[in-house]
């Protein structure tokens, strides 16, 4: 995928933030990933609409409904993160400032998606 670079910095080996090409190809991979994943969950939350809380369960209790579940789940707040940190480097100039937004935007990102994860684990085993 190198081809989207310049031949200085291909020569060099950085993009203009120094990995920055590799950020706008992880967005990229991930918002493609994202969109039958979101589409899916659209639908499924949409034919659960009026249903009991034990169908709904059900339906997150399926082996593929979980599974995509927390697939979402991760490539969402990864996309989200890495997005946010894009933001943070493009604005924030102060560059301590800058790492310490960037650690807590993927800490707070990583936090929620386990704490999403393990709530699909929970609502899937019945507990």
């Amino acid at each position: 995928m190198r081809a989207f670079e310049t031949p200085l910095s291909r020569a060099k080996g950085l993009g203009s933030a120094k990995n920055g090409f590799h950020h706008w190809w992880q967005q990229r991979i991930t918002a493609v990933v994202l969109v039958p994943l979101m589409l899916w969950l659209g639908f499924g939350i949409a034919l659960q609409a009026g249903a009991d809380l034990e169908s709904a369960r059900a339906w997150v209790a399926h082996p593929v409904n979980a599974t995509l579940l927390v697939t979402s789940i991760i490539i969402l707040f990864y996309h989200g993160a890495i997005g946010v940190q894009v933001v943070i480097e493009d604005y924030v100039h102060t560059e301590g400032l800058k790492a310490a937004g960037i650690l807590l935007v993927h800490f707070a990102c990583f936090l929620v998606a386990v704490a999403g994860i393990l709530a699909v684990i929970r609502i899937a085993l019945g507990s």
